[in-house]
């Protein structure tokens, strides 16, 4: 959406409009219309200079991009390894990789490469 560069859509982070402001959705389980951008600062500024969010989304007025940039700006360019302090991710596991293929009923989609 930003960049507008195709990647797997594993690469990218799904966003959502939620009471007029852009919110990131990295689970990818928030209902309602979605798009999706690489979670970089360059791709989240292209996306604002052409507003692509009010269009992606179809939002009929202006969104709040505020809690989407904080999730980009603030991310850590590495994934900290399960159990490090302050991750809360201590007891889940972090790889949800479905290695027996794809899952009767799921849309192949997300396989697919889609416009970041």
């Amino acid at each position: 959406m930003g960049c507008r560069k195709r990647a797997p859509v594993t690469d990218l982070l799904r966003v959502v409009a939620r009471n007029g402001a852009v919110v990131p959705d990295p689970r990818r389980t928030l209902p309602g219309r979605g798009a999706s951008l690489h979670p970089t600062p360059e791709c989240l500024h292209a996306a604002e200079r052409r507003r692509a969010f009010v269009r992606a989304l179809r939002s009929s007025g202006p969104v709040e991009v505020g809690p989407l940039r904080v999730h980009v700006l603030g991310a850590p360019s590495a994934a900290p390894a399960d159990g490090e302090p302050g991750t809360g991710d201590s007891e889940r596991p972090t790889d949800r990789t479905n290695t027996a293929g794809p899952v009767p009923g799921r849309s192949a989609r997300r396989e697919q490469d889609v416009v970041g």
